[in-house]
């Protein structure tokens, strides 16, 4: 018995170590596998960029650098309207879910336990489950119902729409933020007869600023380039950046078309990149 003992204890150790040395790189046909998934993902937005300095007409014949069609697109009324009113509609969307998302935040991580907190969990999060088609018909019809009522058709529903789908994206980091923080320091202002609100402005707010920042600019890009929900709710007149690329799309793709999404693409980039580096903050 002793010697069978022995004998499963060597191999348990030889597993072990084997599995230190252990790496997925390693794996047959790793490499080629991770390479071809870049370029199946990374491949058509090069294109895009790159022909999005076509001095041509044709998108798929390159003519010459220039930076012409950003001129265009930089001179065209249209797209400055419609890029305005995205702009107006991500940042007030992205403040509100902001707002509304650091208060479940806060409602979810400091208090204690109660029933029913992990169904305000999953009821907050159910629009990243469902698919974005339900969420924006689901939309329309609650608010022709409410247009039928009140006869009021402005860009409130659009952002009222944008608020709704973007408030989970703003709750996850802020949430991740207070889950992280030592609860300690707010521990000791108590201690220290701190009242609640004091505690919050001065302790809990600060440090968990950089999660509302990220959740903020993630709830911005969201917004910003929503195309489905956008399309269902908006009323006459009141296209976005995205929906009248897509309204230009069906007229057939020019190379204003491509500097556009381009200029959308690196505004996207920029945002994401600053959420990841305030998130590892």
């Amino acid at each position: 018995m002793s010697v069978l003992r022995n004998a499963r204890k060597l191999i348990v150790a030889r597993a072990i170590a084997g599995n230190r040395h252990f790496a997925v790189r390693y794996l047959p046909g790793f490499s080629t596998i991770a390479v071809l998934c870049f370029v199946l993902l990374y491949a058509p937005i090069v294109a895009l960029v790159i022909y999005s300095f076509n001095s041509g007409t044709n998108i798929a014949l390159w003519e010459g650098f220039s930076l012409h069609w950003y001129t265009v697109a930089w001179e065209n009324e249209l797209v400055q309207e419609v890029t305005f009113r995205s702009l107006i509609v991500a940042s007030m969307a992205a403040v509100t879910s902001t707002m509304l998302a650091t208060m479940a935040a806060l409602g979810t991580t400091r208090t204690g336990d109660y029933r029913g907190r992990m169904l305000i969990y999953a009821t907050i999060n159910q629009p990243l489950m469902v698919p974005e088609i339900v969420t924006g018909v689901a939309l329309l019809i609650f608010f022709a119902i409410v247009k039928a009522f009140t006869g009021y058709h402005g860009l409130a529903y659009l952002i009222a729409a944008h608020t709704a789908f973007c408030i989970p994206f703003a709750y996850l980091p802020i949430r991740a933020r207070l889950e992280g923080m030592d609860s300690s320091l707010e521990t000791a202002a108590q201690d220290l007869y701190a009242t609640p609100v004091k505690t919050f402005w001065r302790i809990t707010l600060p440090l968990m600023w950089p999660g509302i920042l990220a959740g903020f600019m993630l709830a911005f890009v969201i917004s910003l380039d929503d195309v489905v929900i956008t399309e269902l709710v908006k009323s006459a007149g009141q296209d976005t950046l995205p929906t009248y690329m897509l309204g230009q799309l069906r007229r057939g793709i020019t190379p204003e078309v491509n500097a556009i999404s381009s200029a959308l693409l690196g505004i996207s980039i920029l945002l994401v990149s600053l959420f990841f580096v305030l998130r590892n903050r």
